[in-house]
């Protein structure tokens, strides 16, 4: 089937941008042969992939810049940054499309037609295509009808026939949306009425269904990061961007060229409206510079020569289009001086006027410019007609933004056909309002006004405690009671979790396991050790019992807890286990500020008082005593054992809740209340336990606050990962436990009656905390295996915090994880150029080289990491890369 015009009535009009009927799905051969090629059709195996990805930037360029008036100016101009990268890697694909072409032509392979003829199936009738997709297409449909012009061959012609039907109904299809975009809105213009493409936005609709512009733009190591201001750089001579043109006047640049055919045909045109302009030459359009500096002229150094004679100006937009806030030392030098030298050689009175592809610079670069005296010029209206196909919307485009700056400096390609037919409606009605059309005068502009100063960060809210003690008991090996398996081990991880994340000091930690956890020895460390050994009134006390409790009636009734020490006689627990009235009396008995114990055991027969928070808990939880309970279960319930690596369910949630979970209001801090409405529902829900939370009698409302430590991890392969049990029963407590709030959350009290417990709100944050706290989750996110939402968290964290280096390493090994080669690669030479001296980003960035192919970059990344430490754990694996490559 081929693509013609006579299909559009029966789509109802669904053309250009704006296709808004579904894709063609007509069944025929022609797309069973794109779908599968024979096995012999070598070469169309080639093109169609390259076609294919063609197709995949074209479609991600509409998304990353629909809705262009709804973003941000920041937003805006990163999106256009990607939009650029991404445009000019399909142009020099195109390019090697084209080259296979003119080789395919000349070939003497027998079956090089059916490999065009794959290709023209592909455009015609590929499944899944919009109209507008096929517009993806025409310029590499021109390159194959001008090489099939060099083929006198019956079967060159006949294909010649069909690729000029094809360029028909593609210039078809732009019409019909000309057409119909006049039929339908034609007569709202007088009512000011906000015209919208309705059937193109089906079409991007569709588009976003396939991809999302941040994910694009991340795709390309660029996340915008919410507004805030930014020092300027005052001791640098500032871009010129046009804003303080006068009134009513534009200067017209043309960027990548010069072009064997584009560019003279909009010279011609600029001067029938005696426009005058600046052409931004690409070095390699030029010609070549040898390693001795000696520039060579090539064919279309002509062209730029004609732009010259013709009056206008010439300027430097490096040697081969490389993205220079990435380059430096010699290679950015050399990106600068081979364009400089060959357009000294095209016009010896150059303009010293550059311009920095994708308008990305760095200070070095900036440095470099000031050296050559060159200087940086940027634009503030961009017509998009290198990402937007159709050359009416390109105009309109560039109306409507001219009449909302009233002046400034326009960004045009003369590479490209649709250029050349949206430039003369563009100057015609700009001539006919008025405008003035400036060239460059030597002088340069005023650069743009520097943007304020960030807000200063505000202090950080600590806890306040001057030290911190713990009481740990795990027993397991019990006499006379019920052995159990993972109390011990519960006790150690416990212990370990307080001294390495929470800064409890080894020494004031007592720990006390199996048979050294007799009833003596538990009061002696409560009486002699905490009470008489030096705690102070500011100090905390943390206590952890992991092993039997049980509950005895009493003659009056009323239920007694009591913790079951190693050396206990279930006959004779009323003397020889410790009764919670006794727990009570110690509690009440210590000096410090705020104590909490959590109990891996369970009890009934202690009446609690609830405790709750304030609006400014923290400055008020100074001033407030706090003695708080947290149990594992309600009387005669059985503690679960079987959690992962060896603990109890109720530890494992402990411990979950401890490494941030617990964090409920997302301050960076986890009270005993949090921990309580964390641990109480995910552990009532997965198991036969009903945990329950409260403050001890005498209690003056205060909270234990564990302050979280930031994590200061590079991912890297030697990062660990939970084990597969793990991750199941995590699952399991994200499914029960609530999402991070401030919402009341109801629990048990130890007498079974509901409470509801109050989370603090959170403590004011500044980004550099907020950006910290997302990376945190991330990490937390990434040891679950969550990918997704780690790599969301990560992205929260540069959005607040850009230059912060831990959160691109690791938003780059999240794409590794996930196979995603050159983004990863991405993300890992943004930490480098924030961070030069991480040597695991290396490591990172020559993993993700070898995968997606790269050996030099490969190379070079394990290289400086071993410079960076030759003895490091990863030496010897690095090592063993280079010698491989």
């Amino acid at each position: 089937m081929r693509l013609v015009p006579a299909i559009l009535p029966t789509l109802l009009l669904c053309t250009g941008l704006l296709a808004g009927c579904k894709p063609n799905t007509a069944s025929n051969t022609a797309a069973t042969a794109t779908s599968a090629p024979s096995a012999g059709t070598v070469a169309a195996e080639d093109l169609l992939p390259g076609a294919q990805l063609l197709l995949e930037r074209y479609r991600k360029l509409i998304v990353l810049l629909a809705d262009e008036r709804a973003m941000s100016d920041t937003e805006r101009a990163a999106a256009n940054q990607v939009g650029q990268a991404l445009f000019h890697e399909n142009l020099a694909d195109r390019a090697k499309l084209e080259a296979r072409i003119a080789a395919l032509t000349t070939s003497a392979q027998e079956r090089r037609f059916e490999t065009f003829e794959a290709l023209l199936a592909q455009v015609e009738s590929g499944k899944g295509l919009f109209d507008a997709d096929r517009l993806a297409y025409r310029e590499l449909l021109k390159a194959l009808e001008l090489s099939l012009q060099q083929d006198s061959t019956l079967p060159a012609i006949k294909l010649h026939k069909r690729v000029g039907e094809d360029l028909d109904a593609m210039q078809e299809i732009e019409h019909q949306y000309d057409k119909e975009l006049r039929q339908v809105f034609d007569r709202f213009e007088t009512r000011a009425i906000t015209l919208k493409r309705e059937k193109w936005d089906d079409y991007v609709a569709h588009l976003k269904k396939l991809y999302s512009r941040e994910q694009i733009m991340k795709d390309y190591g660029q996340i915008v990061p919410y507004p805030a201001a930014k020092a300027g750089d005052d001791d640098q001579e500032k871009p010129v961007f046009g804003y303080d043109l006068p009134p009513k006047t534009l200067v017209l640049t043309f960027d990548d060229g010069p072009h064997n055919a584009y560019t003279d045909e909009i010279a011609a045109i600029l001067k029938q409206y005696n426009a005058p302009a600046v052409f931004f030459e690409v070095g390699n359009n030029l010609g070549s510079v040898n390693d001795s500096g000696k520039a060579q002229l090539g064919a279309r150094a002509n062209v730029a020569k004609r732009l010259k004679d013709a009056g206008y100006v010439l300027a430097n937009h490096s040697y081969s289009h490389a993205q220079l806030s990435k380059e430096t030392g010699d290679p950015l030098k050399a990106e600068i001086n081979r364009t400089d030298q060959l357009l000294k050689v095209v016009d010896p009175s150059p303009s010293h006027l550059f311009r920095f592809p994708y308008g990305a610079s760095s200070r070095e670069a900036m440095n470099e410019l000031a050296a050559l005296k060159l200087r940086s010029i940027m634009w503030n209206i961009d017509s998009l007609d290198w990402a937007d196909p159709v050359p009416n919307s390109i105009a309109d485009r560039v109306l409507k933004s001219v009449a909302k700056e009233g002046r400034g400096i326009i960004l045009f390609h003369d590479i490209h056909e649709r250029t050349v037919t949206a430039l003369p409606k563009i100057l015609e009605q700009l001539t006919a309002e008025g405008y003035r059309f400036a060239g460059w005068d030597g002088k340069g502009f005023s650069a743009s006004t520097a943007a304020p100063s960030p807000a200063e960060d505000k202090t950080t809210v600590t806890t306040g405690y001057e030290d911190s003690w713990a009481v740990v008991v795990g027993i397991d090996n019990y006499a006379k009671w019920p052995k159990l398996q993972y109390a011990a081990r519960d006790a150690d991880a416990i212990r370990q979790a307080l001294i390495d994340e929470f800064g409890f000091a080894s020494e004031r930690v007592f720990s006390l396991k199996n048979g050294e956890a007799t009833r003596n020895a538990i009061l002696s460390t409560f009486h002699d050790r905490l009470a008489h050994g030096g705690v102070k009134k500011n100090d905390r006390i943390f206590v952890f019992f992991a092993g039997h409790g049980a509950t005895r009636k009493l003659s009056s009734g009323r239920d007694l807890g009591y913790i079951i020490p190693v050396d206990s006689d279930p006959a004779q627990m009323a003397s020889d286990a410790i009764p919670m009235t006794e727990i009570q009396n110690i509690a009440e008995s210590l000096t410090a500020k705020h104590v909490l114990f959590v109990m891996d055991a369970c009890y009934s027969g202690l009446g609690l008082t609830r405790g709750g928070g304030n609006n400014a808990f923290l400055k008020e939880n100074a001033r407030r005593i706090g003695r708080q309970m947290l149990t594992a279960g309600g009387a005669d319930q059985l503690v679960a054992d079987g959690g992962p690596n060896g603990h109890s369910v109720f530890t494992w949630t402990l411990l979950q809740g401890l490494a941030g979970k617990a964090d409920l209001n997302g301050d960076g801090f986890i009270t005993g209340t949090e921990l309580a409405a964390y641990i109480a529902p995910a552990v009532a829900s997965i198991s036969q336990q009903t945990p329950a939370f409260g403050s001890l009698p005498g209690s003056q409302g205060g909270e234990f606050v564990f302050q979280l430590k930031p994590e200061t991890e590079f991912l890297s392969p030697a990062t660990e990962q939970l084990p597969r049990e793990a991750l199941a029963l995590n699952q399991k407590l994200a499914e029960a436990t609530p999402a991070a709030s401030s919402a009341p959350v109801t629990v048990k009290d130890l007498q079974g009656n509901e409470t509801k417990l109050a989370v603090p709100k959170p403590v004011a944050a500044n980004a550099r905390q907020l950006a910290q706290r997302a990376n945190d989750r991330g990490l937390q996110l990434y040891r679950e295996q969550q990918y997704a939402a780690a790599e969301a968290q990560f992205t929260e964290a540069l959005k607040q915090r850009p230059d912060f280096a831990l959160a691109a390493n690791n938003l780059g090994f999240i794409y590794l994880k996930q196979q995603k080669y050159k983004e990863a690669a991405r993300w890992f030479e943004n930490t480098i150029k924030m961070d030069p001296s991480r040597a695991v980003a290396y490591r990172n960035l020559g993993d993700a080289c070898i995968q997606s192919g790269e050996k030099d970059c490969a190379r070079k990344a394990f290289g400086t990491y071993l410079e960076l430490v030759p003895s490091g754990s990863g030496a010897d694996y690095a090592k063993q890369q280079i010698d491989r490559l």
